[in-house]
C-alpha cells in the first residue's frame, strides 16, 4: 500500500470536522452494529462480542489458530486468547497442539459450540437482512466500498 498520507494538503481544506472523518464514521457505525447484534447473542447465549468473533470464526473455517483468528478478526492476541480460554471453559471450544506447528494451539467448535452456531447463525443472518433492506438499492455500492476499504488497509503497516 503507498503512504495514505502522501497526498499534499490543500489551502483550501475545511476545518477538521469529526462528524464527516471517514475513519470516525466507519468505526461509528460499526460499533453501533456489532452493539445491536451483540445485545441478541449476549442475551440468549451469554457471549461477549470477542466470543462471538472467535465462535463465528471457526464456525467459518472449521478449524484456526490464535493467530489466525486474530489476524482474520483484526482483534489483540491477549482477546482471542481471552475469548478462546472462556469458551473452552464453557465446552463450546476445543483445544489442541497444531500438526504443522507444534508451537501453536489450533481451536475447534465442540458439538456444543456447533449447535450453539446452528441457533445463532440465521439470527446473524436475519440482522445482515435488516441492514441490507435498511440500505435497500444502496447496499450492492456500500458493500463494494467497504470492500475497497478493507482490500487497501488490511495489511496497512500504519
Amino acid at each position: 500500500m503507498t503512504d495514505p498520507f502522501d497526498i499534499p494538503a490543500e489551502p483550501s481544506d475545511p476545518q477538521f470536522d469529526l462528524s464527516r472523518f471517514s475513519p470516525y464514521r466507519v468505526a461509528l457505525a460499526a460499533q453501533l452494529l456489532s452493539e445491536t447484534l451483540a445485545r441478541v447473542y449476549r442475551a440468549r447465549f451469554g457471549l461477549s462480542i470477542p466470543d462471538w468473533r472467535v465462535m463465528v470464526h471457526l464456525s467459518q473455517s472449521g478449524r484456526a489458530s490464535v493467530r489466525d483468528i486474530e489476524a482474520k478478526v483484526v482483534m489483540e492476541k491477549s482477546k482471542v486468547s481471552r475469548a478462546a480460554a472462556r469458551l473452552e471453559g464453557r465446552g463450546l471450544i476445543a483445544k489442541r497442539q497444531s500438526e504443522s506447528d507444534k508451537r501453536l494451539v489450533d481451536l475447534t467448535l465442540t458439538d456444543a459450540g456447533q449447535a450453539m452456531m446452528d441457533e445463532l447463525l440465521p439470527l446473524a443472518a436475519q440482522f445482515q437482512r435488516r441492514i441490507e433492506a435498511q440500505l435497500g438499492t444502496d447496499f450492492a455500492g456500500f458493500d463494494a466500498a467497504l470492500s475497497r476499504i478493507i482490500e487497501a488497509y488490511h495489511d496497512s503497516s500504519l
